[in-house]
Parts: C-alpha cells; sequence; structure tokens
C-alpha cells in the first residue's frame, strides 16, 4: 500500500486514512507474529516470490485445486514451506461492506485448505465495525477470530487530537482528519497500531502457539461425509468417528438420501433466527 501522496492528490481522504491505519497494523502484526513463530522454527510469509524482470516482490498469491488464485495477506509456514496457518487481516468503517469482505474470506479459506492439507487454521484479524451476523458467519467456517472494536481506533486517534467517527458523508472531517494524521511522526503511527493489537495480542499468542506446538496429539474431531447427486443435489454428513461413519455407508441408500420430503422449503428460517423475531 502506498501512502506517500501528497495531500492535493487524495481524492477519498476517509478512504486514505483507513488504507494507511489498516496498512500500519499490518505491519506491526506482521513484524510481531515474525518474532513469536520463529521459536517454533516456523517463519511468517507476506510477500509472493521476487519477480525475475523488476527483481520486487510479487502479491502472496495460493491457490485452490482448480488453479483460482487468492492474494492473502500473510501465512506461517514451516521449514519446508508448507502452510501451516492462514493470516488475514481487514479493517471495515462501514458495516455494508461486511458481507462482501467476509464471503471472500470464508470462500477463500476454504479452498485453500481442500488444496495445501498442511494448514492447521485460519485466523482474521478484524479491526472497525463488523456486525455480529458477519462474525458468526466467519466463525461458523471455523476461522479464529480476533476484533479490535472501531471505538478503540476512535479513541487512540482522538489522544492525537484526530476525530475518526465522522459520519459517511462528512468530508470535511475526514479530509482535517487525512491531514493530521499525515503529520504525526512515524513512531506515532507505529505507536498507534501497537495499542490497537494490544488488546488481543496475548490471546492470539496464545493460539499460535498451541496450533504450531507439534507436541499437542492430534485427534480425529470429526467425519464428514458429502454425497452428489447425478442432477446437482448435495447432502452433508457429519459423524464423531470413523466407525459410525463406515456404518452409515454400509447401509447406504440413494433412495434414502435424495429423499427430500422433510427438506426445508424456500421460506423455512434457521431456528436462531426464529428465536430473533419472538
Amino acid at each position: 500500500m502506498k501512502h506517500d501522496m501528497s495531500e492535493k492528490d487524495i481524492q477519498n481522504p476517509g478512504s486514505a486514512l483507513g488504507e494507511a491505519v489498516g496498512s500500519q497494523l499490518e505491519i506491526v502484526l506482521n513484524e510481531h507474529l515474525t518474532q513469536f513463530v520463529d521459536k517454533f522454527s516456523c517463519r511468517l510469509v507476506s510477500k509472493g516470490q521476487k519477480n525475475q524482470k523488476t527483481k520486487k516482490a510479487t502479491k502472496l498469491l495460493l491457490y485452490d485445486q482448480f488453479g483460482t488464485s487468492y492474494n492473502i495477506d500473510a501465512v506461517i509456514a514451516n521449514e519446508s514451506m508448507q502452510p501451516l496457518i492462514l493470516l488475514e487481516y481487514k479493517y471495515l468503517r462501514y458495516k455494508k461492506h461486511n458481507r462482501d469482505k467476509g464471503s471472500w474470506l470464508c470462500t477463500a479459506h476454504n479452498a485453500i485448505r481442500r488444496r495445501y492439507t498442511s494448514v492447521r487454521s485460519s485466523i482474521a484479524i478484524l479491526a472497525g465495525n463488523w456486525s455480529g451476523t458477519s462474525l458468526a458467519m466467519m466463525r461458523s467456517q471455523e476461522i479464529n477470530l480476533f476484533v479490535i472494536p472501531f471505538q478503540r481506533i476512535v479513541d487512540l486517534l482522538q489522544k492525537h487530537d484526530i476525530v475518526f467517527d465522522w459520519g459517511e458523508k462528512d468530508r470535511e472531517t475526514a479530509k482535517d482528519a487525512w491531514k493530521k494524521y499525515e503529520r504525526l511522526a512515524a513512531q506515532e503511527k507505529r505507536s498507534i497500531a501497537e495499542n490497537m493489537i494490544a488488546s488481543v495480542k496475548p490471546e492470539l499468542e496464545t493460539l499460535v502457539g498451541k496450533i504450531l506446538d507439534d507436541q499437542t496429539p492430534r485427534e480425529l474431531s470429526k467425519v464428514v461425509i458429502e454425497i452428489h447427486s447425478n442432477l446437482g443435489e448435495i447432502r452433508y454428513f457429519e459423524f464423531p468417528d470413523t466407525r459410525s461413519a463406515v456404518e452409515f455407508l454400509e447401509d447406504f441408500s440413494i433412495d434414502e438420501i435424495l429423499d427430500h420430503a422433510n427438506a426445508f422449503t424456500l421460506f423455512d428460517k434457521p431456528v436462531a433466527e426464529e428465536q430473533m423475531f419472538l
């Protein structure tokens, strides 16, 4: 991300400030995690290999089973450069973008993990305004979340006389905030980012350490069977162990599997959503 543009070059000061804060957050997290994972003989990778012509690092791209590429913020890899943890750093100011950002993360990480079987976990550090429904969606896809609330960023910037909670159409306040942020010393910008991650850093370290610890005994948590019909129907079945899964397959009946008599109708709501309206 580039942040060396003059004030006259900025068309959207609000977006520029959000991008700058997010970039500092990413830098600080990468530096901290780089040191932390070294004790596990692992490394953090946030860029791709160098372009042979330009000699510049390329984007970090991981692929799914069909060759589709996904630009990932960072990956923690072992000494053989096999990915172990997928990392994403996302900042959002407006909740209207939650679904797009959250859905991309779910889609990308699920697709990547089907190809890279060495991946043990997905982690997302989310800053800003994230809705409860978007967080629930990501957690349902087994993505570990660490949230830095928007108000925390507002409070940290306020200490530098920077107003960050302006209205969506308040361009003047956004412009003033961008100017003041740009005038901060590099160490002040870094300090803001370090204070942003202070609340999540202990739990993040604990989780990463647990994931990377090869002494942790491996246990089977569940067995998932996915069945596809030639017409495109899909059914998922989960079992607590292999014995239960094998018994299910031994009694397998295509007629029973594809019996949709009790399938959901168009307007059936999940139980949790129904309770919201009671």
